[in-house]
This record gives structure tokens, sequence and C-alpha cells, in this order.
């Protein structure tokens, strides 16, 4: 009898349930979330009698996980495992949205998951139906031979042209519902994010008080040198990332007080490099692991790129200084 973990939605999550267990291919439970392995990783990993792996520290193949944990605000990372059929837990709650959000269903993920959220269950059932990935279906002869029997001559020249056209026009229309869907999921939603902040600052002061905070920061090169380094300490830079949730609301911070003119507009191009020095830094596993990259490569790429932050952020933030000038 197999041990097997239920895992349902926690509060304003979405997805799911679904229950997931070990298989004779997939033995770990990844955990891709920047600063160790998160807990929940580690209590299933422990129900299942499992080993809990730090995907920033090495490299695990997909088709090796159980289930993935990502603590993604809804950018990327939430659809790429479901893309590479992999049951996926994302800690914040979350509905499908990213470019890879048509991956994502509740029979494969579930966002907003707490520890009391998964529970144990007995069952001598194998759970595979969901992760057997479904074969193409077999070419036919009568299917192979359809193109040869296309017509020739006029007739045939004009039906070719007629499916080449159509193929074409069928990518862009593709690619246009692709755009409103990205636009209605994920840009609307952050301009809404964006004008909310605003309003708040705004209507309770905190901008003034927050002003005098930042001013020191945001209102000279050292600071935004200081600041930028600050965003890029390795260990701190994959928990800033996900859904550059930090970024966002520093930017607005930042934005209105440069607004008022208590912040130089000057400042504006430097301090968009200094506070998205973490940019990327919590894809960068995900990325490799998507580049089929060695796992030696993976282990020493990670943290080598990490600790690289910490001298490009503050050169991008000494660039964006000097191109700035006369742009206000």
């Amino acid at each position: 009898m197999k041990t097997t973990v239920k895992v349902t939605r926690g509060p304003g999550g979405w997805g799911g349930p679904f229950t997931v267990q070990e298989t004779e291919t997939r033995k770990v439970v990844a955990s891709i979330t920047g600063g160790g392995i998160h807990p929940l990783a580690q209590k299933i990993a422990d129900m299942l009698h499992v080993p809990a792996v730090d995907g920033f520290k090495e490299k695990v193949e997909p088709d090796t996980m159980i289930i993935a944990i990502v603590d993604c605000g809804g950018t990327l990372r939430c659809g790429v495992y479901p893309k590479l059929g992999v049951k996926t837990i994302d800690t914040h709650p979350i509905s499908p949205s990213g470019p890879l959000s048509r991956y994502i269903n509740e029979g494969n993920f579930v966002s907003g998951v707490v520890e009391d959220n998964i529970t144990l269950v007995e069952s001598a059932e194998t759970d595979t139906a969901a992760e057997e990935v479904p074969k193409a279906a077999p070419v036919t002869k009568a299917a192979a031979e359809t193109p040869a029997a296309s017509s020739k001559g006029m007739v045939g020249f004009i039906t070719n042209s007629g499916r080449a056209i159509g193929s074409v026009v069928n990518i862009f229309y593709q690619a246009g519902r692709d755009s409103v869907e990205i636009v209605l999921k994920s840009i609307l939603p952050f301009m809404v994010f964006v004008s909310i902040m605003v309003g708040i600052i705004n209507y309770t002061g905190v901008g003034n008080v927050l002003a005098n905070a930042i001013k020191p920061l945001a209102g000279s090169l050292p600071g935004l040198l200081g600041l930028s380094v600050f965003c890029a300490i390795p260990f701190l830079s994959p928990v800033l990332g996900p859904g550059a949730v930090i970024a966002q609301v520093i930017g607005v911070l930042l934005g209105v007080q440069i607004g008022k003119g208590t912040i130089p507009p000057s400042y504006a191009l430097p301090a968009l490099f200094a506070i998205n020095s973490q940019v990327g830094c919590d894809f960068l596993p995900v990325a490799l692991t998507l580049a089929e990259a060695e796992p030696e490569t993976v282990e020493t790429g990670v943290p080598a790129m990490l600790f690289s932050r910490l001298i490009t952020g503050p050169i991008a933030v000494l660039v964006a200084f000097l191109l700035s000038f006369g742009l206000y």
C-alpha cells in the first residue's frame, strides 16, 4: 500500500484538490522557493518518506518530481511546471495568470496552500492517471498520403496558397488571443494594483512619512547604489523576486514622491535599476533546468549568477545615472 498525500487550496487560493504519491520515476519533492527547502515541501516529503530537494542548489529533472513547490506571484514559474507535467503548489493565493496560464488547471495546480491543507491518505491505488503524458495519436496511412493526393496544376496552386494563407492567419489570430489574455489576466490587474497603492498612499498620508525614509536612498546616487546592493544580496534576492511584488511596491512609492517633487526626476531611471537588482533571481534554477543544464552547472551556476548581481546591479545603476543626463 502506497502512501498518498492530498493537497487542497488554502485561504483565497485556487485549484485542486489533488493527490500525489511516489511512483517508479517520481521520487523527490522539489522546492523552488529560495531560502532553502520550504516547510510545505519538507512536510510532504516526510509524509511520503522521500527526499526534499532544494532546486536552487541542485538540478532536479521534472520527470523525477512528485510535486513542485513554488512561490510565484503570478508571472512565470506558476505555469512552468504544470507545462512540464508536474503537479505544482504555489504558496501565494493566486489564480492562473502569466504567459503559461493555459497550462494551469485544477488537476495540476493549487495555490495559497498552508500546512493544514496537506493531509495523509492511505490508498492502495496508484495515482498515475494524471501523471501520464498523453501519447500522440498514430499517423494512419491514409492521413500520411493525404498531401500527396492533392490536386496539381492551377487548382492545386490555388488550394495550396489558400492553405498557406489560412495557416498564417491562424497564427496571427492565436497570437492576438494570447496577447489579449495576457493583458486581461496580468497587465490590467497590475495597473489596478498600482492605482490602489497610489490612492492609499495619497489618502492616508503614508507617502509623507515614507518620503523622509526613502529620500536618503532614492534621492542620491550613493543611496541608490546601496539599495541596489541590498536587493542583490544572494540570500535575499530569490526571496524578493517572486512576482516582483517588492519592486512594484517600492516603485509605486518612488513614483509618487518623484511626482510630488520630493525626489528629483533625474533619479527615476537609476532608481528603476536599483530596485530591480533581484529580478529573475528566483527563476535561475528553473531557467537552467529548461536549458537542460548539467547538475554540476546548476550547482555552480545558480550561486555564481546570484553573486554576480552584486556587481552588475550597481553597474546598471551607474550606467542609468549617466544616461539620465539630459532626459529631464
